[in-house]
């Protein structure tokens, strides 16, 4: 399943089942593009009173993430679709309850959710340390003027002209790295195109460059609006296509909304 192109593979774990599975080896060769099925990650589908079912992330090298607003999206259709959950749902993540709406259906099935991403956090403590704007040193004489966003998982952010795919690859794993980020770090460039509207590539923390990234988008547009460079609601165009973000400043949570595909369903033989 994917959302805007972000794509994982879903494991239905509500049955326990008898073999344990290195999930950070599977995931590391059920991703690869090219001698694997190919995606960005793997989520665990499990079960747990009080909500209608928990998420877990693995990345495509096989590093644990704590939260995927896209992933979130995709696992609301899939349970909405089959009749597990209705519209309004509760699960479970990494980066605590999140509680996701399908709000537009056809053919009885979700094709637009909104997500309440919870609230976005500035504080230092929850991004390794660093300050909301930093000039943060790369190599010896070159530096960027970053802004950093927790949604639970941590974000750096550039703003300024969209990177091309030469600037994005060069500097994206650079900054995922760096220093100042004991546990890695997303990285997002990201355009003001309009006072409603943001451009954004992603370099994803253990994934690389993905065609978006749900809590990037949450964090990216938080920071915008709370430094005076948009107004919400916010459009937000991503490689993989357009979600809409809406945050009404401090104490109050990040909603996005957005489309989930189902692509198929199948077994992988393992090991």
């Amino acid at each position: 399943m994917h959302g805007l192109g972000n794509d994982y593979l879903y494991f239905d774990l509500r049955e326990p089942i008898a073999t344990a599975v290195d999930w950070a080896a599977l995931s590391r060769q059920i991703c690869d593009r090219h001698f694997g099925v190919g995606a960005d990650g793997i989520i665990l589908i499990g079960e747990m009173p009080g909500v209608d079912a928990t998420m877990r992330i693995f990345n495509a090298d096989g590093s644990e993430s704590e939260m995927c607003g896209n992933g979130l999206r995709a696992l609301a259709k899939w349970l909405y679709d089959r009749g597990l959950a209705g519209s309004k749902q509760v699960i479970a993540t990494g980066a605590g309850n999140l509680e996701p709406e399908v709000v537009e259906t056809q053919a009885g099935r979700a094709t637009l959710i909104r997500v309440n991403m919870g609230h976005p956090s500035f504080d230092a403590a929850n991004l390794g340390g660093s300050p909301l704007i930093e000039d943060l040193l790369i190599g010896e004489d070159y530096s960027l003027v970053c802004s950093a966003v927790s949604m639970g998982n941590p974000h750096l952010v550039v703003f300024g002209p969209l990177w091309d795919d030469d600037r994005l690859y060069r500097l994206g794993p650079v900054l995922e790295r760096h220093p100042r980020f004991p546990d890695r770090i997303n990285v997002h460039t990201v355009e003001i195109t309009g006072k409603n509207q943001l451009a954004m590539r992603h370099w994803e923390r253990g994934a690389g460059p993905t065609l978006a990234c749900g809590t990037g988008v949450a964090g990216a547009t938080a920071l915008a609006v709370r430094l005076d460079r948009v107004t919400s609601p916010v459009t937000v165009e991503v490689p993989g296509g357009q979600i809409m973000a809406e945050w009404n400043g401090p104490g109050t949570p990040v909603y996005l909304t957005g489309p989930a595909e189902e692509v198929f369903e199948g077994f992988f033989p393992w090991p």
